[in-house]
């Protein structure tokens, strides 16, 4: 049994066997991992990299799957989370910080350092690793526009560590999404503020956070990128489509962008939903919606009966 082979061979490592993603995701939705890990340090990832390589298995990584969606079949092989990776070091006006750590934590980190930059950050729950593979952003302030240098671990076992400029950030984009290596550590450039000022501006991004975003409910987030001179949310309510219910998922009745899990819903739910829902703005705007969300794994196989 392969489950027998990686516990033996990683004694000290959380591994999960058959373990369901839905505990996981933001969504609450998503089927099982064959095989889960969770390690704690950039050795044990490189360890677990290379023996999943050499029995020739897919892995998959995830953060805090905060803007993802995981289908309802779940994932083949062996997937890694990397939130036990979680440390942050200030040192003077740069700040270093693990890819399992949250976008939040390090954002408040900042904050008691008295260092500026990294407000808009303070309220985007994922991980910092999915932060630098999205270029995460928002309020007008984006983690590219911060980062100085990425580590990363490539699927060969390799280190390396890109500048800024090597990761060819767009709008909710980086060359990560390309080449796939494995976000280890990300070092932040960042500027010496006022705490007050800092304070006070983290506090106003929460506070309207609060006010417009649908954070009763589990969900991924804005759910599309933005699309050239129009505003998704209004896109989607002109077309009537705000509170749409596709099994338990629904069209948030707070903010259009997002779509909320109200009633047990199916990662299937919300992939036809947001399917419904790039048809109909095609058909009344002409305008393809774009998804920036990830959505990963395998379709769920359902026996037919004769």
């Amino acid at each position: 049994m392969l489950i027998k082979e990686i516990k033996k061979q990683f004694p000290n490592l959380m591994i999960k066997e058959n373990e369901s993603l839905s505990f996981y995701t933001y969504t609450k939705t998503g089927g099982p991992a064959d095989i889960l890990v969770f390690p704690k340090t950039a050795e044990e990832v490189k360890d677990v990299v290379m023996w999943v390589k050499e029995e020739d298995l897919p892995l998959t990584v995830i953060g805090k799957a905060s803007n993802l969606i995981v289908k309802d079949g779940g994932i083949n092989g062996v997937v890694m989370i990397l939130t036990e990776m979680k440390q942050i070091k200030v040192e003077n006006k740069k700040m270093s910080v693990q890819s399992g750590a949250r976008l939040i934590d390090a954002s408040y980190a900042a904050y008691e350092s008295e260092l500026t930059g990294l407000e808009f950050a303070c309220g985007i729950p994922g991980s910092i690793g999915g932060a630098v593979y999205m270029n995460a952003g928002a309020y007008d302030g984006e983690v590219s526009e911060i980062i100085e240098s990425v580590t990363v671990l490539t699927r060969e076992g390799e280190l390396k560590t890109f500048d800024n400029q090597d990761l060819e950030f767009s709008y909710r984009h980086s060359r990560i999404q390309e080449i796939q290596d494995i976000v280890l550590e990300v070092v932040f450039q960042l500027k010496k503020g006022h705490s007050a000022d800092i304070k006070e501006r983290m506090d106003e991004l929460t506070l309207l956070r609060e006010s417009k975003q649908p954070l009763e409910y589990p969900s991924c987030g804005s759910v599309f990128k933005r699309p050239t001179g129009y505003f998704t949310g209004k896109l989607i309510q002109e077309a009537g489509l705000q509170g749409k219910i596709w099994g338990g998922a629904q069209v948030s009745m707070k903010h259009a962008g997002f779509i909320v899990n109200i009633n047990h819903a199916t990662a299937t739910d919300y992939i036809e939903l947001i399917h419904h829902i790039q048809t109909v703005i095609f058909e009344k705007n002409s305008v393809r919606l774009e998804a920036e969300v990830r959505i990963i794994g395998e379709e769920r196989f359902v026996q037919k009966t004769t």
